[in-house]
């Protein structure tokens, strides 16, 4: 009851610097912050910005969109969670608010975010809602929804409808007639089968492998991808724990990766492997202990893609990594421009029929025949198969693309979004003789130098990337976009 009073008391605070959607819980009146209904799904601090209250209130809305979306149908919904400590109670609510509302339930268990999709699509569920907040540290939760073949709910196409549902409290009316739930065992067992048919598994050769699963999701799918394989696993903190007690499941960080690129050099590994929390995201590392670039990384994948499917459709999003488009021209493919985000990409690659895409940030998308979503499981059945072909070490294979220098992503916060859009427009004047390209920020390139400029979503942030043929050029303008866009 404490916690209780306490999440609404900060609930109210924040009421007074957030716009607050009012809802109602066994008449009792609450809000939930807008400030969670993000471009790609629903994610807040718990309890304070979302809690069982908002869980219930958004699923309520969540069912309500489906149904009017299929009218006339009895839907079945999968729901799964992520092992964060406030998961299971967040479930609870999503699942009774499901079928309040006449739904039915196909409860897929404590599942990664992959294995989440795969479940509503390869089975043919109706949508899902999965309880994760990816790879944010443990205070947060979220929701991330999909609708039928684990096409995603993003900002776009349903998030805001959401939102203005639980403002309004417009919910589809709760009948006698509640909705049943069923379990639904052996997803990731299942995945693992249906994905490793995807390669020829009996070329891989012995691999000494170590994962650093961050006591998050990727590593129950880590062990049901690499049985039977002949694979030395060494495990770095499998156990379950949604505290995150040795770093945060973020390996875009590089203090999240560091033991982990020191334990490969130790063991004399093949690689490294890092998923994020909810397994949704992959970074590998080669032989030496360095990172392996994620744009060399998805222009590989993406010939490996291109020599069973010769001139087809990759996707990219925008960010620099010019080395993606050299290999996909080399290999012989089409290459699709896509703006940020996951949902984004898999968007474009269903309206564009691409095979393959990938996401600077570790996102890799496969098309199968059962839908267009992030297939880890795949991706790296495909990598070792291909290592172990190339019988030679990893930062070998790399080392004739690395031939660009790249910032990594600088960002910059600003005093508001009226700011940082005012900037994109003093930096599109500024470098008018550049090849500019307006499809997600700011993209300029000239024939030595190219960069990204792009405004957060969800906050007065400008990220910045440059890219260059040399690093003195890099540097150069790196530092001369920084002072323009700090001053």
């Amino acid at each position: 009851m404490a916690l209780y009073f306490l999440a609404r008391g900060l609930f109210l605070l924040r009421a007074l610097f957030l716009l607050p959607v009012n809802i109602k819980w066994y008449n009792v009146d609450m809000t939930i912050n807008s400030s969670i209904f993000k471009a790609y799904d629903i994610r807040g601090i718990y309890p304070e910005q979302l809690n069982e209250q908002g869980a219930y209130a958004i699923a309520r809305a969540y069912a309500t969109l489906m149904i009017k979306e299929n009218p006339g149908k009895q839907l079945t919904i999968a729901v799964g969670a992520d092992m964060r400590t406030s998961s299971p109670s967040l479930k609870e609510q999503v699942v009774k608010a499901i079928t309040d509302s006449g739904l039915d339930v196909a409860d897929i268990g404590l599942v990664s975010t992959p294995t989440f999709y795969f479940g509503v699509a390869f089975y043919g569920y109706d949508g899902g809602v999965q309880v994760s907040a990816s790879h944010n540290p443990k205070q947060y939760n979220g929701l991330k929804m999909t609708r039928k073949n684990a096409v995603p709910i993003s900002g776009d196409t349903g998030i805001q409808d959401l939102y203005k549902m639980v403002n309004e409290e417009s919910y589809a009316p709760i009948g006698e007639q509640k909705g049943k739930v069923t379990m639904r065992e052996h997803v990731v067992e299942d995945e693992a089968a249906d994905q490793s048919k995807e390669v020829d598994i009996i070329k891989i050769k012995p691999l000494k492998i170590v994962v650093d699963a961050c006591n998050a999701m990727g590593g129950v799918d880590v062990e049901a991808m690499f049985a039977g394989l002949p694979i030395n696993l060494i495990k770095m903190n499998f156990g379950l724990d949604g505290t995150f007690p040795v770093h945060e499941a973020d390996p875009m960080k590089d203090e999240n990766t560091a033991d982990l690129r020191k334990r490969v050099v130790e063991e004399k590994a093949d690689l490294g492997i890092a998923p994020d929390g909810d397994g949704d995201r992959l970074f590998f590392v080669d032989e030496k202990g360095e990172m392996v670039p994620q744009p060399i990384l998805r222009g590989l994948m993406a010939q490996i893609e291109l020599r069973d499917h010769p001139g087809a459709t990759v996707a990219y999003d925008i960010r620099p990594g010019k080395i993606t488009a050299d290999m996909i021209a080399a290999g012989g493919g089409k290459p699709v421009v896509t703006r940020v985000g996951h949902s984004l990409i898999k968007e474009t690659m269903i309206k564009e029929g691409a095979i393959f895409g990938g996401e600077s940030s570790g996102h890799y998308f496969y098309k199968r025949p059962y839908g267009v979503f992030e297939m880890p499981m795949i991706l790296t059945l495909k990598l070792l198969k291909y290592i172990s072909e190339q019988d030679r070490p990893f930062s070998e294979i790399l080392a004739p693309f690395k031939k660009y220098f790249n910032s990594g992503e600088i960002n910059t916060k600003l005093d508001s979004r009226e700011v940082a859009t005012a900037k994109i427009e003093q930096i599109k004047q500024k470098y008018a003789d550049g090849q500019i390209n307006l499809l997600d920020g700011i993209s300029v390139e000239y024939p030595d130098y190219w960069f990204s400029v792009r405004a957060s979503n969800t906050e007065p942030v400008l990220r910045l990337i440059v890219e260059a043929r040399t690093q003195e050029t890099m540097e150069q303008k790196r530092d001369e976009l920084l002072s323009l866009i700090r001053s």
